[in-house]
């Protein structure tokens, strides 16, 4: 091969590297952009109840899921999940992000499912860029909203009765000034009613609380609004349609 052909071959692989690299990031950007941040609380007897397996004696709390992007998933395969990086937030990670679907509780396995799945995704943000900051900013966050006791004086506790799903969203709404979204088991054989099982509040990308659905969304759009967001695919929970909802108590208060 003549050395002017050879010189030309190797000016065009050039190009195309330094093409490649310097437009990497919108490459990359197309496939994990995302807009808001999603902080999901669930309630473990609905959770449970779902599971279908031995579940017993969850937490009568509302519990952590996760922080989630919307839009965005497994960003980062390569950046492994290290338990020893958050050896000292381990009591409270216990108590308020357990792994309430697998008996005997394998919790660092649901943590590193979270990480791998959504932490290296939010990690672009400097107050999340690391394994202890996700985990630690997301225990800071679920103290602060205080979902629990703000729907205890609300006066929304878990019942025998039957809720309307409007007036729970429209409360939690009025206390936190954005609007939630809130998710739930469909009724199953024999059932009735659907079950709460999952309340999302929003964040934007500077951790200001934001809206999750525009108020006054139609129950059908909100439906429609679920399949937009991967970070909605929880597994046979669905955005509760109005009407009538079941908060159920935990087992040992309804014997």
């Amino acid at each position: 091969m003549k050395p002017k052909v050879i010189h030309n071959i190797l000016l065009c692989s050039f190009c195309l590297a330094l093409y490649c690299l310097c437009n990497a990031d919108k490459f990359l950007s197309s496939r994990y952009e995302w807009k808001k941040l999603i902080m999901v609380h669930h309630w473990p007897p609905t959770v449970c109840k779902e599971a279908e397996n031995d579940c017993s004696n969850p937490p009568g709390y509302w519990t952590i899921h996760g922080l989630w992007a919307d839009k965005a998933e497994d960003c980062n395969r390569s950046w492994h999940f290290n338990l020893e990086e958050i050896k000292d937030l381990l009591p409270e990670m216990k108590m308020y992000w357990p792994d309430i679907i697998h008996r005997p509780p394998n919790c660092s396995q649901f943590w590193k499912h979270e990480w791998r799945k959504h932490g290296t995704c939010v990690a672009q943000l400097d107050a999340l860029n690391s394994e202890k900051k996700y985990f630690g900013k997301i225990l800071d966050l679920y103290k602060q909203l205080n979902l629990d006791s703000m729907l205890q004086k609300l006066g929304i506790k878990p019942s025998i009765d039957y809720y309307q799903v409007a007036d729970i969203r429209d409360a939690l709404a009025s206390v936190y000034g954005v609007m939630p979204k809130v998710q739930c088991l469909p009724p199953e054989k024999n059932e009735d009613v659907q079950s709460i099982a999952q309340i999302e509040l929003c964040f934007t990308k500077d951790l200001q609380l934001r809206n999750c659905t525009q108020p006054g969304l139609s129950a059908s759009l909100r439906q429609k609004a679920r399949g937009a967001d991967v970070a909605d695919s929880s597994m046979g929970l669905e955005v509760c349609e109005d009407g009538p909802v079941f908060y159920p108590p935990p087992r040992e208060t309804m014997r």
